[in-house]
């Protein structure tokens, strides 16, 4: 399997990385959160964008983008607006979602663009084409907060995904049980020892699924997300608990 470099941290290889989410609403909440980052360890910070009261303002949008980027001091920034469809805070329809997104990576101020990949092929492909132009990695994204689809399902999701182009496939799903759990860590080992060859990107959500999110250097899971203040989907563990966890995993399978 191929990794994939953004900045100085690489995704898929050893232990899974960490990404953290800012949900501020306003610009100063977004910059503070940002600023407290450097407190923890935190590998790739993500903009919920979607949480932001001015999103529909690419003018607005632009401009913490430029502040953002100095907070971080070097971490690598996944730019995300998860569409209301998928767990996020707000509708958008299919073009402002590709407007906004197209107008960010032509910024070159992110590193990395979440593309929900059942948008519409043709929207995906045109927005991981102007990323890919501007030297953006995307991660494309899927979210079920009904269920856990079978693995079969799950597979087919990721390899879509694979086939669209995107640089890092990642799936989301919800367990109604344990089995659930144990179903989607499944389909993370086939995807990733049979079908990938690039890093993926998976996870259970809520209470039932936290293991899903410890587990990624045994499964096949190249990212993993935690929270600092507030979590942007349910199930995100606490950083620093998640980095000790994930070491403490790493020292014992190698």
């Amino acid at each position: 399997m191929n990794t994939v470099k953004i900045k100085n941290i690489i995704l898929g290889d050893g232990i899974p990385k960490i990404c953290v989410p800012i949900v501020g609403k306003t610009k100063e909440e977004i910059i503070a959160e940002a600023l407290s980052f450097r407190e923890f360890h935190v590998d790739v910070v993500e903009w919920r964008v979607d949480w932001f009261e001015d999103v529909f303002d690419i003018e607005k949008v632009i401009d913490v983008l430029k502040d953002l980027v100095c907070a971080l001091n070097n971490i690598p920034l996944l730019f995300t607006f998860r569409t209301s469809k998928e767990g996020g805070e707000k509708a958008i329809d299919v073009r402002t979602y590709a407007e906004l997104n197209k107008a960010v990576v032509s910024t070159g101020l992110v590193d990395l663009v979440d593309v929900e990949a059942f948008t519409g092929d043709e929207v995906v492909k045109d927005i991981i084409e102007n990323s890919h132009a501007s030297g953006i990695k995307v991660v494309g994204s899927n979210h079920d907060f009904e269920k856990t689809p079978s693995k079969d399902d799950i597979i087919c999701r990721l390899r879509k995904m694979q086939d669209l182009g995107a640089d890092i496939p990642k799936i989301a799903v919800m367990p109604k049980s344990k089995l659930d759990v144990l179903e989607l860590l499944e389909a993370t080992v086939i995807m990733s020892e049979k079908y990938a060859d690039r890093p993926i990107i998976t996870m259970s959500m809520a209470e039932t699924g936290v293991i899903s999110r410890l587990t990624g250097e045994i499964f096949g899971s190249a990212l993993t997300f935690g929270s600092v203040k507030k979590a942007s989907a349910p199930g995100q563990v606490e950083v620093e608990d998640l980095y000790e966890l994930l070491q403490l995993l790493h020292k014992n399978i190698n």
